[in-house]
């Protein structure tokens, strides 16, 4: 139904003539007539109004299909950083109304989940903001620091709130109710990922063997799991050991490249790893667009070095690959780059 046929409907519906339509939006009759003939439309600042006169969603007046719902919901996520409470709202009621479509349900779970995750970050810059305000102001309190580890994700001392076990139950029950054939590759690595962040080795071992038997494994991955575990066991020679060798027998390999520089990273062997983060992102130059991972793991060590300069630097060739090879323009990313050089272009200057 085109818009114009909408809005008769919905004034219909609302007992409205266009006259008293037109009153409420500020408008003329005319106006009103020209919408619903087809000749005009409504501009856009009137469809918010538009919208509550009639106690609809701003979609429902363009009578969107449940598929062109998603990919609104979608693309507001990439683009917007906070969402205003009744748009929210609005999202949440359609997305549950959804999860009855036995069709896209997988769909519509992962939209709730990125929704919900979406206002978990915007709450969490909020919480960190003030959280580090009453820190500063106050810094022999301690009621505010476990609210910045939640927050910002800050290491915790304590081991009963940094360790990931139910994480892990939840991965290994992933995995031993997968009936697919062949099995899914994707939860060993989140399964692995934090069995090794708990130092938990013969576990980890016992899962890459079974991980390095499935069709779809990557084999350089072995031996750089292989290298992790060898360091969560605290023996840094074999593991260093392990990943010479994978860098030789997989010298080829632009993914080996990007394990190697996350190895060294995680050692501090900032040369290292700010060596191979160039090597993975210059051997996908012809793989264009390229995921800006490594130029923004460059950007970090930099700046834990101090390199302010450098490290904003960094940062605008992420922005440069983010607008020329993926097309961005205002998504979140593009944003977040953004405030990232700003912030180090105040502390080099601050220095200076």
């Amino acid at each position: 139904m085109e818009m114009g046929n909408k809005i008769r409907a919905l004034r219909y519906k609302a007992s409205m003539t266009q006259e008293e339509l037109a009153e409420e939006l500020g408008v003329s009759a005319q106006a009103v007539s020209k919408w619903e003939n087809g000749v005009t439309m409504p501009d856009i600042s009137l469809l918010p109004a538009l919208a509550e006169v009639f106690g609809v969603s701003i979609d429902e007046l363009f009578d969107l299909t449940a598929e062109q719902k998603l990919r609104r919901i979608e693309n507001s996520l990439d683009i917007q950083e906070e969402l205003e409470p009744d748009v929210f709202r609005e999202y949440e009621e359609f997305l549950t109304g959804r999860l009855r479509e036995d069709g896209e349900k997988g769909k519509v779970l992962s939209l709730l989940a990125q929704l919900y995750h979406h206002r978990l970050e915007a709450c969490a810059r909020r919480s960190s903001r003030y959280a580090r305000e009453a820190i500063r102001l106050a810094p022999e309190k301690k009621d505010c620091q476990w609210l910045l580890q939640k927050a910002e994700g800050a290491a915790a001392w304590d081991w009963n709130v940094s360790n990931h076990a139910q994480t892990i139950e939840f991965y290994k029950s992933v995995l031993e109710n997968d009936r697919r054939d062949p099995p899914a590759v994707l939860p060993y690595y989140d399964l692995m990922d934090n069995l090794i962040a708990d130092h938990r080795a013969r576990e980890a071992a016992a899962y890459l063997r079974r991980y390095a038997r499935l069709p779809g494994h990557k084999p350089f991955l072995v031996p750089v799991y292989e290298a992790a575990i060898a360091l969560s066991e605290y023996d840094a020679p074999r593991a260093d050991g392990i990943m010479e060798k994978a860098l030789r027998d997989f010298a080829g390999e632009p993914g080996m490249l990007f394990e190697a520089a996350q190895y060294y990273a995680r050692k501090c062997d900032y040369d290292q790893a700010i060596r191979y983060y160039e090597a993975s992102y210059a051997a996908e130059e012809n793989k264009k667009p390229r995921f800006v991972d490594a130029l923004q793991a460059i950007a970090m060590i930099r700046e834990i070095r101090g390199d302010y300069r450098q490290a904003a630097d960094t940062w605008r060739r992420v922005l440069d690959a983010q607008k020329t090879e993926w097309g961005l323009t205002e998504e979140t990313e593009v944003q977040e780059t953004e405030r990232q050089i700003r912030r180090l272009e105040e502390r080099e200057r601050n220095r200076a």
